[in-house]
């Protein structure tokens, strides 16, 4: 218990810093995503053709992979952002999970039945209105169990930013462990705790939200 009494403050700090990732890149990638589910479903075909690229791109590429691009091949040509672990961190994993929460999101929009967007037309309404007025906010009502799947894997992938120096939870396991080997099955369960935690609150996040949004039909 000694690793977990005299340590309380390194694994709160390295909660903090997960959460801190979790937050940043769930904005970014809900951001970046919803622009390119609404690209998929334009009417332009280049920009159909440009989102699906992108979602080919970078759900076919392993986060790990991106991440190394970021942070070893992307100064090569003078992108730095500023050598911030951080924010390479966050947009790295921001933009990979964009192309996942487009993929959930153009399902959502695909299940609102065809005459929502053609009523929307027959008053006048634009692509743009019709998508943010009509279909997107009924769309994201029937996404809500498969982006809460997202935000949960987005969790687990917060531990790759470990490999590349950010102080959350697996790097903090990791410092524990090397320090108070006698003690790994406590830290496990610390961490795995730490990491339940957030899990459970997005899972019961995402049940109250669907089940108010239920209750408004």
């Amino acid at each position: 218990m000694d690793a977990l009494t005299e340590n309380w403050d390194l694994i709160l700090s390295g909660f903090g810093w997960t959460l801190r990732l979790l937050g940043a890149s769930a904005v970014i990638a809900l951001l970046v995503g919803t622009i390119i589910a609404v690209f998929r479903v334009s009417p332009v075909p280049v920009l159909r053709s440009l989102a699906a690229v992108y979602v080919t791109l970078f759900r076919n590429s392993p986060l790990l992979v991106l991440m190394l691009i970021t942070f070893f091949g992307l100064p090569q040509i003078g992108i730095t952002f500023n050598n911030d672990i951080f924010i390479k961190t966050v947009v790295t994993m921001g933009l990979y999970t964009a192309a996942f929460v487009a993929e959930s999101l153009r399902s959502g929009i695909n299940g609102i039945p065809l005459g929502q967007a053609e009523a929307a037309r027959s008053l006048g309404f634009g692509f743009g209105q019709t998508m943010t007025q009509v279909v997107l906010p009924q769309a994201f009502r029937n996404v809500v169990p498969p982006l809460a799947s997202v935000l949960i894997a987005l969790t687990k992938n917060t531990s790759i930013a470990m490999a590349f120096g950010s102080l959350e939870l697996t790097f903090r396991s990791k410092q524990l462990l090397n320090e108070y080997a006698t003690d790994r099955i406590i830290i496990f369960i610390a961490i795995a705790v730490c990491y339940i935690v957030i899990v459970e609150a997005i899972s019961f996040g995402a049940a109250m939200l669907e089940r108010r949004w239920r209750a408004e039909r």
